[in-house]
């Protein structure tokens, strides 16, 4: 008994992204060569596909009221301007994303009968649905994964909340957390779906469709990344201190960066980020706030992801988009992507949200989650990369000082 115990905990414990690596090799050398036994493990991808449908509108609902209704009043003046760069740089990182999305415009492979969508008839009708959708009733909304009145109701609830005595509360915390393991716990199956899902694929499309498709999207996803690490977080920085951003940007990068693409984690790199705020010679009392705070709000990478997807699954439906509905749906994936932390793949969870806008059912939407968890090995490491990395870019921005 022991033995099987300890084998599950080393299972459990083990690296996810070997873990999900080795669900890939499998899924394709079943899909490859025992095309005909694919279909008997695509259970598995179904099962995993159903589990995070499932969890996906608790998870919101839950983490989002629960950080409004904890959240600290009186948060100090010198904070603003970092907080304000985090937001500009976050959105920023949504709008790269939709331009790269128009130019090189991604579909993908998946199950769905949806092939009469109508495209939404400009901002106008977008914007209708959203109105509508608002006000849903709170429980169907958790029922049918209605995102917008799930978003609206934990904003209304969280705020009201705050108000309330400590243990109030602080039972909200502790449901978050809880939900979060739960979640946690869904995503160490993550390589037992994707096995199934993979294996599915290439028995029924093939392996270079499947190849083609995927590295097509992981493309212009890492694209997006490189352009705002590069390119944006750099300008950014200039405009606001007028110094030479390259050595504190490649600075963060090679000490931040490398070490957050390996861990998969933000809030595992707070350490490493507060070190090297150290070495920059900035100030603690506003590191030791920033550093926390972008571990959960500056999420560049995952308003990347959720934006890059999003319009995978719009361009698969056959949807028309314009700039406008875009332009909404890029300020949508910033305001999700600071929702996104503190849980493997996050991001990737709050794809739904933004294809609710355009009509989008949790069906298909779970599906491109799913190619989000196929091609996460790499996607995840990068997007946290960017994240971390930033965190400390424009907390040394803010301060408008450091030593390199």
């Amino acid at each position: 008994m022991s033995n099987e115990s300890s084998f599950f905990q080393r299972i459990m414990q083990g690296s996810l992204v070997l873990q999900i690596l080795i669900g890939i090799i499998a899924g394709v050398a079943l899909g490859t060569l025992m095309p005909s036994a694919a279909e008997f493990v695509a259970i598995f991808g179904d099962l995993f596909v159903k589990g995070l449908k499932a969890i996906a509108p608790i998870l919101v609902f839950v983490l989002v009221m629960s950080s409004l209704a904890n959240h600290r009043k009186g948060q100090p003046t010198h904070m603003r301007p970092i907080v304000g760069l985090y937001i500009v740089g976050t959105l920023a990182a949504a709008l790269v994303a939709v331009l790269l999305s128009f130019a090189f415009p991604t579909t993908l492979t998946l199950v769905t009968n949806e092939t009469t969508l109508a495209a939404p008839q400009g901002i106008g009708e977008v914007l209708r649905t959203v109105v509508y959708k608002m006000v849903d009733n709170p429980v169907k909304a958790l029922g049918e994964g209605n995102f917008i009145a799930i978003l609206m109701w934990s904003i209304g609830l969280g705020l009201a909340f705050r108000n309330a005595s400590d243990s109030s509360r602080e039972f909200l915390s502790n449901a978050a957390d809880a939900v979060t393991t739960v979640v946690r716990i869904l995503i160490r199956l993550a390589p037992i779906g994707i096995f199934g899902l993979v294996a599915n694929t290439i028995a029924t499309t093939g392996f270079a469709v499947m190849a083609e498709e995927y590295g097509k999207l992981l493309a212009v996803l890492l694209s997006a990344m490189l352009i705002i690490a590069l390119l944006v977080n750099p300008l950014i920085v200039f405009l606001k201190t007028r110094r030479n951003p390259y050595p504190l940007v490649l600075s963060c990068l090679r000490e931040s960066g490398v070490t957050a693409f390996f861990t998969r984690s933000s809030a595992a790199n707070i350490p490493v980020n507060m070190n090297l705020c150290k070495k920059l010679d900035l100030h603690e009392d506003t590191y030791s706030v920033s550093i926390p705070l972008g571990a959960t709000v500056n999420m560049a990478g995952a308003a990347i992801t959720i934006t890059v997807l999003s319009l995978a699954a719009v361009n698969t439906m056959g949807i028309e988009v314009d700039f406008l509905t875009a332009l909404l749906l890029s300020i949508i994936a910033a305001v999700s992507a600071c929702g996104a932390s503190g849980v493997a793949g996050g991001s990737l969870l709050l794809i739904p949200l933004a294809c609710s806008l355009f009509g989008i059912s949790n069906d298909v939407a779970m599906q491109v989650v799913a190619v989000g968890f196929i091609i996460g090995v790499v996607q995840d490491s990068a997007e946290t990369a960017l994240n971390s990395s930033t965190d400390v870019v424009f907390t040394a921005a803010a301060e408008g000082k450091w030593k390199v």
